[in-house]
């Protein structure tokens, strides 16, 4: 196992040579867009690893600083500090020609990049890297993979948490260290291209409906608050005017049509549009503008979503059921899950070690991986510091990671090795003299569930595949009803809309190889019963050419895993589904499922009752 020395010397590997920026900011908030950056702070290093450049500022942001008691940036100190426009030019010089680096790096590369729009330019910036994905790849003997815990994992003195000038000093050590530990691995870096855009816009909620769907609108019938409407075609009132109307009566506004919809307004039924046929094929009532206009006039009152939330309170409290148990989704190919598992018990052979395996075909690997699971350890889909076992099955042996695993002291297996393996007892003690820490994590196989206790914080499940993948693969989400439909298209979380309007979903891309989604489920609709994560191949690759994708569920960002599994669909698969959390009484699962399909992504969100354009 890799052992790093406490001064971590800096990397001589030639692909590490980048000349870097390191970036912190602190912000009013969490939504960029929504809210702005207070505090920045620059720190500019050559390839040598030498610093080149410092530069930190306060930023006044022309609104309120948001949670004073963690950053302690008050309005009065903010009072004087220059606005971002003034010192944009000097921050797009320093960023210029150079990868951006943060601990999260998407968040404050989005805070960036809406700062750069407000000033009507853009992030100078064309590639980043992630400290937090990179030590993913590492997977270094630490507790967790906080900011502060890399630095004392990594023997950097933090002084002044929350504090960007301090953050992006202590972000520099950490840089070090994650490099040194990185090449002693043969990682490639998780660079992620980030080609300079001008399309962010300011955040802009969607305005949500405090009443519950009472239903389709009956012939002659009255609209009720709550009902879900979409319009298509042209209108004589116009769209934004009707919408307005219609949200300031209680109604909810669709842009899709589902079998949810209450009433679809269209001035030309025969127009064949994708949201009339949808309706036709649903039975979704038609009305056109003038009757809708004036069935805008009387509204019957409904019945608001608190009213609900209480009452499932109430039932929560008496120890009531407060849903029925999730039904199986409507998606295109049917879904068979595999029977509920418990997690792997503690007394098995390989518990507590983590098992790459290399070489074999597709399902030799998959089978591989599998066998070493159900004998309790977890399967690795990359070459990391966690790493404890490595299975050569044939044609392994010209993988290139086999000289570095040599060098590392790794324990090297054959297939024989899984159906009888000699183990040596993993010590109890949280480090091996080596540097390993036995994985304590829950180890979900397909199909298992995880009970959420805890859902006041936002959970992130991540998905992680192989380095050496040659195809693109993408991660989304659907937030989803009891019918497993979505109520509307900004309920499907993708590349091209990577947060639901309410934040309560939100989509980032850590590296080339790894994307997470996180979900706030305190937040989420009472319709929405369950949100689906899945993985999607661009182009004509299949699965087989991906192999095994690794995701693990963690409570906030950066924080100590709480269940990892790895997943292997078929040879000819083109999407796969990850994971699902669904609602469970009041309560809320988290449950591995690892199915996949051969049609594509498109194919995929139909199924959900997304809009998908031909």
């Amino acid at each position: 196992m890799v052992l790093l020395s406490s001064t971590p010397k800096w990397p001589t590997f030639p692909d590490y040579f980048h000349d870097w920026a390191l970036v912190d900011v602190e912000t009013s908030g969490l939504r960029p867009g929504r809210d702005r950056v207070l505090s920045l702070a620059i720190l500019t290093l050559d390839a040598q690893g030498n610093q080149t450049g410092e530069f930190s500022t306060l930023l006044n942001p022309g609104c309120d600083p948001g949670p004073v008691h963690v950053h302690g940036l008050t309005s009065d100190r903010l009072a004087g500090a220059p606005t971002f426009e003034e010192v944009a030019p000097q921050v797009g010089a320093l960023l210029s020609s150079r990868v951006l680096v943060a601990h999260n790096a998407q968040f404050d590369y989005d805070f960036l990049a809406h700062e750069f729009a407000h000033v009507r330019s853009w992030v100078p910036v064309s590639r980043r890297l992630c400290t937090l994905a990179l030590n993913r790849l590492v997977g270094p003997a630490a507790p967790d993979l906080k900011l502060g815990t890399l630095a004392e994992h990594y023997g950097v003195r933090q002084e002044k948490a929350h504090d960007a000038q301090d953050d992006v000093r202590v972000l520099s050590g950490i840089l070090r260290g994650s490099l040194s530990a990185a090449e002693q691995l043969g990682l490639a870096l998780p660079l992620l291209e980030c080609p300079p855009r001008q399309d962010y816009k300011p955040y802009v909620p969607k305005t949500p409906c405090a009443y519950r769907n009472p239903g389709r609108l009956e012939p002659g019938g009255p609209l009720t608050q709550g009902m879900k409407v979409a319009i298509t075609g042209e209108t004589r009132v116009s769209r934004e005017e009707l919408v307005a109307r219609s949200v300031s009566a209680g109604l909810n506004m669709m842009t899709s049509v589902s079998s949810q919809t209450s009433v679809v307004v269209t001035n030309d039924p025969g127009t064949g549009s994708a949201k009339l046929k949808r309706a036709a094929d649903g039975g979704v009532p038609l009305v056109d503008e003038p009757t809708y206009l004036r069935l805008l006039e009387t509204v019957r009152p409904g019945q608001a979503k608190s009213a609900a939330r209480q009452r499932a309170a109430a039932q929560k409290l008496a120890g009531e059921p407060t849903a029925p148990p999730a039904p199986t989704p409507a998606v295109p190919v049917q879904r068979t899950v595999a029977p509920i598992e418990p997690t792997v018990r503690v007394d098995q052979p390989l518990s507590g070690r983590r098992v790459l395996v290399l070489g074999g075909t597709h399902d030799e690997a998959a089978e591989a991986r599998a066998r070493a699971v159900a004998l309790g350890a977890s399967a690795a889909v990359n070459l990391s510091a966690s790493v404890s076992d490595v299975v050569v099955l044939p044609g392994g042996e010209e993988d290139r990671r086999v000289s570095r695993i040599a060098a590392l002291g790794l324990r090297v297996h054959d297939a024989g090795w899984l159906f009888a393996p000699a183990t040596q007892a993993m010590p109890s003690s949280a480090k091996t003299a080596a540097g390993h820490r036995p994985d304590t994590v829950s180890v979900l196989v397909r199909g298992a569930v995880l009970d959420l206790s805890d859902t006041g914080t936002a959970w992130t499940v991540t998905a992680a595949w192989s380095q050496q993948t040659a195809c693109d693969v993408d991660v989304v989400a659907f937030a989803v009803d009891e019918h497993e439909q979505v109520s509307g298209d900004e309920d499907f979380v993708f590349y091209g809309a990577p947060e639901h309007p309410d934040g309560t979903v939100r989509l980032a891309t850590d590296g080339p190889t790894e994307q997470a989604v996180t979900v706030d489920l305190d937040r989420l609709p009472l319709e929405a019963h369950r949100v689906v994560i899945a993985a999607a191949i661009d182009g004509a690759a299949t699965f087989a050419d991906v192999g095994a994708i690794e995701i693990t569920a963690t409570r906030g960002i950066g924080a100590a895993p709480v269940a990892r599994a790895t997943l292997d669909a078929a040879t000819t698969e083109r999407t796969m589904i990850l994971a699902e959390f669904y609602r469970r009484g009041a309560g809320w699962r988290l449950r591995a499922v690892g199915q996949g399909y051969d049609h594509g992504l498109a194919d995929l969100a139909r199924g959900y009752g997304v809009d998908v354009a031909e």
